[in-house]
């Protein structure tokens, strides 16, 4: 691994500095692109418009019409949390602004599969729906909205995901991503695009004469839904999304957010009085998102719908127990794909340019999740595949994949696409996680063609590990108010948490609950507790290491400790 300092532009440091931001908060903010006070303003009124979306004005329009004729209106979700998230705060904004009918359907991962498909589009007519709305999906599903069309249904689009060749002929699609939108935070994830509909539809009612701006309904109560899903979706966290993270925070800080959150919190152990955004990655996002893995995600969405306090701790427990039982299949399932990876190259050679692996026992529900462990192992563009569970699809392949910097995944898979017509059946996704279906017998094509394009397109430099930080801690600055002030700040994909980074003394050092390795450093002449988590090899007396900063609790005593995160090498 190769530690790389951050450059930090001495001007923009020092406008930050001057404009009373901490020392050690501007040298960071300064080094992650922020210009000025300005960028860190997180008041509501700092958001992008929605006018600049296309398409939220003609949604606007399209739903303000629906509610005045009380129309039936049906939501598409997504079996992830962002379109878990995104459904919730759909249903709950119409209801909010007048819809007397909304009600959703959630694909079934293993019978449906991804998107707006042609039964999905049945099903929701059968249901006697008027309007279909489609959240987190739906800009790739042609055949489903045909269907729709010829079903009489009315179809909007709302979703973030990149579009293809062709888009679906919906009355009206939402998607900074499309072309011609001039929307310019393009990686706003499918639950915030769906908030912008509705802060579009709200604006449209009041000069339909509904309410004024006086008694308008309160969209920001659904705030922390929409920052629950946009860090769980890890979209690039830019000054826009940042806001939405950080207004949703402040909410539920103070106790203001869904019953379902706050038993999501107490089912994993967390307070919500000192929530981070690494509580939506690591915590929760994964108790809703193991509902689509393994089990309905109607559980996920119902946990954030009801107002039942005693309901939502009954669901989030039992999304609590699916998580447990998803760990243990996807820790079986790393350790064989991890074996299945390591046969590919021969000891003391570089890993292909490219990794797939398939088994025929693995399980579809946690592939995405097993592709990242291997990513981040060998620093390759990898695909786990697991055979296709749906009934008359079980010769098809499901296929998850996750990247590395430099090399963008759903492009990759669409030059696969055009260089071997055929082979993908199914494909879509971002530059960093893409998915794809493939017959059994095209694996081998498929792995070829992947590690074809991987050799192409990646230079030595891309394949080399590397691991931005923000350089030296000063001894000052090693304070457990600090911690707790860094803990307060937004941090996630395109905005990483602090990783400071220098030659440590390594005064002692010993295994703990036979994985970890429990140490005792010297930092600027002071001693200081660290952890290395997942990390067993003993380190040399003196080593170059990155670490994060974390406060730990004993005998209620709170001390500062560095957790560690590489070493130079």
């Amino acid at each position: 691994m190769k530690l790389i300092t951050r450059d930090v532009p001495p001007r923009a440091a020092w406008a930050l500095e001057q404009a009373g931001i901490h020392p050690l908060l501007a040298r960071l903010f300064a080094a992650r692109g922020v210009q000025d006070k300005g960028d860190l303003d997180e008041g509501l009124a700092r958001l992008i418009p929605p006018e600049q979306m296309k398409g939220a004005q003609d949604a606007a329009r399209l739903l303000a019409d629906a509610i005045a004729a009380q129309r039936r209106l049906c939501i598409v979700a997504d079996y992830d949390c962002d379109g878990a998230t995104a459904c919730a705060v759909a249903v709950r904004g119409l209801r909010m602004l007048g819809a007397t009918h909304v009600e959703y359907l959630v694909p079934d991962r293993v019978v449906d599969g991804y998107g707006l498909t042609p039964p999905i589009a049945q099903r929701v007519k059968a249901r006697g729906a008027d309007l279909m709305i489609t959240v987190d999906n739906g800009i790739a599903s042609v055949e489903g909205v045909a269907t729709a069309n010829a079903l009489g249904l009315q179809v909007l689009v709302t979703d973030h995901h990149l579009p293809g060749a062709q888009l679906p002929d919906a009355a009206v699609i939402v998607n900074p991503n499309q072309p011609g939108c001039e929307f310019s935070s393009k990686s706003v994830a499918g639950v915030g695009v769906m908030f912008y509909v509705l802060l579009a539809l709200r604006a449209e009612l009041r000069t339909r004469g509904a309410f004024d701006a006086a008694q308008q309904p309160r969209l920001d109560a659904l705030l922390p839904l929409v920052a629950l899903g946009t860090v769980a979706d890890v979209v690039r966290l830019d000054a826009n999304n940042r806001r939405l993270v950080a207004q949703g925070l402040r909410r539920i800080r103070a106790g203001s957010m869904p019953v379902g959150l706050a038993a999501l919190f107490r089912a994993a152990g967390r307070k919500p009085e000192i929530a981070s955004s690494g509580d939506f990655g690591f915590a929760l996002g994964p108790r809703i998102n193991a509902a689509g893995r393994l089990s309905d995600m109607t559980l996920g969405i119902e946990c954030l719908l009801t107002d039942d306090a005693a309901r939502a701790d009954e669901l989030a427990r039992t999304l609590d127990g699916i998580n447990r039982e998803r760990r243990d299949i996807e820790g079986d399932m790393r350790d064989q794909a991890m074996e299945i990876a390591q046969s590919l190259f021969d000891e003391g050679e570089e890993p292909p340019p490219a990794v797939c692996v398939f088994d025929p026992d693995f399980h579809e529900g946690v592939v995405g999740i097993v592709a990242s462990r291997i990513k981040d192992r060998f620093h390759r563009p990898t695909f786990v595949f697991a055979a296709s569970q749906a009934v008359g699809k079980e010769h098809e392949l499901k296929g998850s994949g996750r990247s590395i910097p430099g090399f963008h995944l759903r492009d990759a898979l669409d030059l696969v696409a055009k260089r071997h017509p055929g082979v993908l059946l199914r494909f879509g996704g971002h530059a960093m996680a893409a998915g794809c279906t493939i017959a059994e017998e095209h694996l081998d094509t498929f792995e070829e063609a992947l590690r074809k394009v991987a050799a192409e397109w990646l230079e030595p430099a891309t394949l080399l590990r590397r691991l931005e930080t923000d350089g030296p801690l000063a001894p000052e600055y090693r304070r457990v108010d600090l911690v707790d002030a860094l803990s307060q700040q937004v941090w996630g994909q395109g905005f990483a948490p602090p990783v400071f980074c220098e030659e440590l003394e390594v005064l002692s050092q010993r295994l703990v609950g036979e994985k970890h390795l429990a140490l005792k450093l010297k930092h600027q002449g002071q001693p200081v507790d660290g952890i290395w988590f997942g990390h067993t090899e003993p380190l040399p007396a003196r080593a170059r290491l990155a670490f994060r900063l974390d406060a730990d609790e004993w005998q209620g005593q709170r001390r500062v400790r560095f957790l560690i995160e590489g070493t130079e090498g």
